[in-house]
């Protein structure tokens, strides 16, 4: 795989990720603000479907190299690896923050 196909990949995992993201982010604010459980648990819902994409993507990557096929990494990917790994903290502290407002 060429770096312009693992670009594009790693181009997928930050624009999932930074839905997640943005998700998480503002299941955070409706916590804080006191709304209803249910109405959160929509944003995290929509955040962790978008975190699955991501994560779907990183692993189309993962299978292919360890099929054997040389794969070349570049700054792109290793960006959208950064905006997974965020994303899936923010998801941490979320739970953490949500068992704090009950």
């Amino acid at each position: 795989m060429n770096k312009e196909e693992v670009a594009m990949i790693g181009f997928e995992i930050v624009a999932y990720s930074g839905e997640a993201r943005s998700k998480f982010m503002e299941a955070i604010k409706k916590v804080k603000a006191g709304t209803a459980r249910e109405d959160v648990q929509i944003l995290i819902d929509e955040g962790n479907a978008s975190l699955n994409l991501a994560h779907a993507s990183q692993t189309k990557l993962l299978a292919m190299e360890a099929d054997g096929e040389d794969v070349e990494l570049g700054f792109i990917f290793v960006h959208g690896q950064d905006h997974l790994m965020t994303s899936i903290l923010l998801k941490d502290v979320l739970e953490f923050l949500m068992d704090i407002y009950k």
